[in-house]
């Protein structure tokens, strides 16, 4: 049995291995088809909830949501967007009052960009409606199968955590 972090576990591995070359081809392997899989499952579910808000809006409040509080600029690299465009996006979240502006405590000239109490029953209601819409296409998933994604899932929040933190201190907050 072999234990991936401290909840998940494989009884069954079916692959072996060989060497760090091969390991590293295939986690590189995975890794590509693992984003991939996830922008078309997202693509997906957003299309079937009908819902006309910007990918960008959702990716913007999410950001706010795990990050907290930022300016303008980070907000925008953090979201991938150009700093007009982020401005645009940031104009029509106050008038939905998803997020608001407050004041830069280490700058009194500048504002940051946080999340609202609306912004986020917002982001989550669009979560659920995601999940909604994709429990028909999984509803037949073993226990087994499940319990991987759960797994999947564990792994990866637990690696951009880390690599958010490792920003941060790097930044310096």
């Amino acid at each position: 049995m072999i234990y991936i972090g401290k909840l998940c576990k494989m009884d069954d591995v079916t692959e072996t291995l060989s060497s760090p070359t091969s390991d590293t081809a295939q986690l590189r392997q995975t890794l590509g088809d693992l984003v991939v899989a996830s922008h078309r499952l997202t693509r997906l579910a957003a299309r079937v909830t009908g819902n006309t808000e910007s990918p960008a809006t959702w990716r913007t409040l999410s950001v706010l949501q795990s990050a907290g509080p930022m300016r303008l600029g980070e907000l925008a690299a953090q979201s991938r967007v150009s700093q007009p465009t982020m401005t645009k996006i940031v104009r029509n979240l106050v008038e939905s009052e998803w997020v608001k502006r407050i004041a830069d405590t280490d700058d009194a000239r500048a504002w940051q960009i946080a999340i609202t109490t609306t912004g986020a029953d917002a982001l989550q209601a669009w979560r659920d409606a995601l999940s909604d819409a994709l429990v028909p296409m999984f509803a037949d998933l073993t226990e087994d199968e499940l319990a991987a994604m759960r797994c999947t899932v564990e792994i990866i929040a637990s690696r951009a955590e880390l690599s958010t933190a490792a920003s941060a201190a790097v930044a310096g907050r």
